[in-house]
């Protein structure tokens, strides 16, 4: 009968307009459901091979019959741990790493709160359309499915009538009626109790809204913190940089050979005066110079150039 329909076709029993209506919200709302459960964890959980990895980790653990794995590894909480690890490193005797401290601790706290709100959507809104796309969405496929059966049944033995007994005809339409009435009942229920699902999505938007207020009240007192650091540093007399002495290179003269190349550190500047060019710095000239301005000193490649005497430590 399915064939001669297909391909001859033939015309089969017509449903009434009203059953077709709601045999196509049903499709609607079971192609909705699985399609919003897919686009609400991956809000919650972005990053597709974090989920991969704890989807299998998960299903492992129930394989060994362990407790549930690890949670989803939360941006928050990545961002935490780094800025805790380096204002460790920084100490407290500087502004930056307690800030970082301070900010740290924000973000572990606001990724607590997005693991409740995974948890909370999860209870109130993924389980129960989850539950309500295994039971009453598969039991109306199956009416459905068995209701067709039934049809091209009762169509083909229609077609047959005369050749078969009438008691058989009979019994196909009245089959044929009960699978129409069950299947009819069942979407009807669904659809005339969709306010569950309103209840559900609203206990989406609650938990979402709970959980801004709780970032919302997070971040204000980080920034609270933040800012007292800026004023206390702000009102510190600011440091002045010292330059410590700077290291002193001594060339000794000839071109005797020295086991670092020539070069001697003296720790302490020279000084000031005229002295021996012996114990003054000198260096050796690489190159010629020919003095451009006033005040400059012309030199030749191989001239050893003696400070004769230093002004100051630079």
């Amino acid at each position: 009968q399915k064939v001669s329909e297909k391909v001859g076709g033939a015309e089969g029993t017509k449903l009434d307009d009203d059953f077709k209506e709601m045999e196509r919200k049903v499709d609607v709302t079971s192609r909705a459901v699985m399609e919003i459960m897919t686009k609400t964890i991956e809000y919650l959980q972005p990053n597709p091979a974090s989920r991969a990895k704890l989807s299998m980790i998960n299903t492992m653990s129930k394989i060994r019959g362990q407790e549930k794995g690890p949670g989803y590894p939360q941006a928050e909480a990545l961002l935490a741990e780094a800025m805790l690890k380096f204002g460790r490193e920084l100490g407290d005797d500087c502004n930056f790493g307690p800030a970082l401290g301070d900010v740290g601790e924000a973000m572990r706290e606001l990724s607590e709160v997005k693991d409740s709100l995974d948890m909370e959507v999860k209870q109130n809104f993924i389980d129960p359309l989850q539950n309500l796309h295994d039971k009453d969405l598969r039991e109306i496929q199956h009416h459905l499915k068995k209701l067709e059966g039934r049809r091209l049944d009762f169509d083909y033995k229609k077609k047959r009538q005369g050749k078969i007994p009438d008691e058989e005809l009979r019994q196909a339409l009245e089959k044929f009626d009960e699978s129409k009435e069950i299947a009819e009942s069942s979407m009807f229920n669904l659809l005339e109790m969709d306010i569950e699902q309103v209840s559900q999505l609203s206990a989406l938007v609650q938990a979402q809204l709970e959980y801004h207020k709780q970032a919302v009240q997070i971040l204000q007192q980080v920034t609270v913190r933040l800012e007292e650091r800026i004023r206390q540093a702000s009102s510190q007399p600011r440091r002045e940089y010292q330059p410590k002495p700077r290291m002193s290179l001594e060339f000794p003269p000839g071109d005797s050979a020295q086991p670092n190349g020539g070069l001697s550190h003296i720790g302490t500047p020279k000084p000031a005066g005229k002295v021996s060019q012996w114990i003054q710095p000198c260096c050796r000239a690489l190159y010629d110079f020919e003095p451009e301005n006033e005040g400059e000193l012309g030199f030749k490649e191989g001239d050893i150039i003696t400070l004769t005497n230093q002004i100051d430590e630079n």
